[in-house]
């Protein structure tokens, strides 16, 4: 594991972590929830993730939002932490030319990972509010590579059914419900990082 600074393109710098494996066959960028409600980097859902391509050969690449951790900057409500997930994805590009790049996050940070969309050939998001942005500032909605939208059955925020109506139009989306699980995971965080990890392998 590297610990690293990345730039962003307004001038904040992002503390972050990476792995990377000899020969990547993809990569992944994680993005953590909430920065005013405890959310970072090392917060159960992306620590799982991150964790879960560990000992595999996808490289991963976890991160802080502006002023979260070391980070630079301030919160800015899901608006300036775009300029954040675009910063870590060029990077990943820089280190992991030429492999399939995906995006994967939990709540806030899965919301504005959906605002990306050029050359994402993925995304794994648990628990998605669909609301911190707007929906229809949500660039990936119409991006034709595959989105996964894992929510648990008892999410309190945005339940599957909630998130299937939002989602009705959008292309290649799948709602995929954790039984059991409501918007934190806790005891079914197995369950979510392995479903992650067999979505993240089929690239």
């Amino acid at each position: 594991m590297v610990d690293l600074r990345i730039p962003t393109d307004d001038g904040e710098t992002l503390q972050a972590e990476m792995s990377v494996p000899d020969r990547p066959r993809a990569a992944v960028v994680i993005t953590h929830p909430h920065p005013q409600m405890g959310g970072d980097m090392y917060t159960p859902v992306p620590a799982a993730f991150f964790r879960a391509l560990a000992e595999s050969d996808v490289a991963a690449l976890r991160f802080n939002f502006r002023g979260t951790g070391t980070s630079t900057g301030v919160h800015d409500k899901g608006g300036k932490e775009r300029l954040d997930v675009a910063a870590a994805v060029g990077h990943m590009r820089f280190i992991a030319p030429g492999v399939p790049l995906l995006l994967a996050g939990w709540s806030f940070g899965a919301d504005v990972s959906l605002t990306q969309g050029d050359g994402i050939a993925g995304w794994f998001l648990a628990a998605p509010p669909l609301s911190v942005v707007s929906p229809t500032e949500m660039t990936a909605a119409g991006v034709d590579a595959p989105k996964v939208l894992a929510i648990g059955s008892a999410d309190q925020f945005n339940p599957p059914a909630k998130a299937e109506a939002t989602t009705a139009d959008w292309t290649n989306t799948t709602v995929l419900p954790i039984d059991g699980a409501d918007h934190f995971f806790g005891p079914h965080l197995p369950d979510l990082a392995e479903h992650f990890l067999e979505f993240v392998t089929t690239f």
